[in-house]
């Protein structure tokens, strides 16, 4: 069976936010909007996101760290949300194994989110119904885009390649070499959902310094064997003010 989900990179994900906005700005004028923005500029600020980057400081002074970690619906293959609903509005597609909620059918009840160990579903405090991330199942099924624009949008907004995007059950897709090769986990494994996303650990980068580095030399530009002259400025208006 396909499962289909990401991967998030966190050595090198620079907390951008570009995936964030980008989940927003698709969704929210896709099938799986409007999502709600409850004044955005007062002092309460509010709204639905499919996708959120938490930012977190580890680590004890001087040996600190900054952790960026985005975060969504896992899809789990064993998803909590799904049983719980008393109207059948959550549930997962057998084809790809992605978890979504029909609006029609959703009362707002809550209790999806309840049973969610990852706080990943937000209620839309306007339609009154519960969203989550849909892998933009519109984008990654759809006939008519080029097909290597049938990804999520957080995944083509990434500047850095942080999001990887593929079926975890195909051994040979870029996410299951990425998982193997880089020692990809799940979050919390202990609940038993079997999250469907994974995440690469970070990784200690050794910097090289050579010996030349760190010799200091008379022209470092090595301009015909001279060092380059310094400008001659004529006196400027700071220079004469009182």
């Amino acid at each position: 069976m396909t499962q289909l989900a990401l991967v998030i990179d966190l050595n090198v994900c620079v907390g951008c936010h570009a995936c964030v906005t980008s989940c927003k700005q698709w969704n929210t004028s896709g099938s799986a909007g409007a999502l709600a923005d409850l004044e955005p500029y007062g002092a309460d600020p509010n709204g639905t996101f499919f996708n959120r980057v938490q930012t977190f400081e580890v680590g004890q002074f001087p040996h600190t760290q900054t952790v960026h970690f985005p975060k969504s619906c896992l899809h789990c293959e064993d998803p909590p949300c799904v049983p719980v609903c008393p109207t059948g509005a959550s549930y997962k597609r057998a084809e790809d194994g992605i978890v979504l909620v029909d609006y029609d059918k959703c009362i707002g009840c809550k209790y999806c989110s309840w049973a969610c160990p990852y706080g990943a579903r937000e209620f839309d405090e306007q339609r009154k119904v519960m969203t989550k991330c849909t892998l933009c199942v519109d984008r990654v099924t759809s006939t008519t885009l080029p097909k290597a624009e049938r990804k999520p949008a957080c995944v083509l907004a990434c500047p850095a390649n942080a999001r990887l995007f593929g079926d975890v059950h195909d051994p040979e897709s870029v996410v299951s070499r990425a998982i193997a090769e880089r020692g990809g986990y799940q979050l919390m494994p202990e609940w038993g959902t079997r999250p469907a996303n994974h995440y690469l650990p970070r990784r200690k980068t050794e910097i090289r310094v050579h010996a030349e580095d760190l010799t200091r030399v008379d022209n470092p530009l090595k301009l015909d064997g001279q060092q380059p002259e310094h400008p001659h400025h004529t006196p400027g208006r700071e220079d004469f003010a009182t």
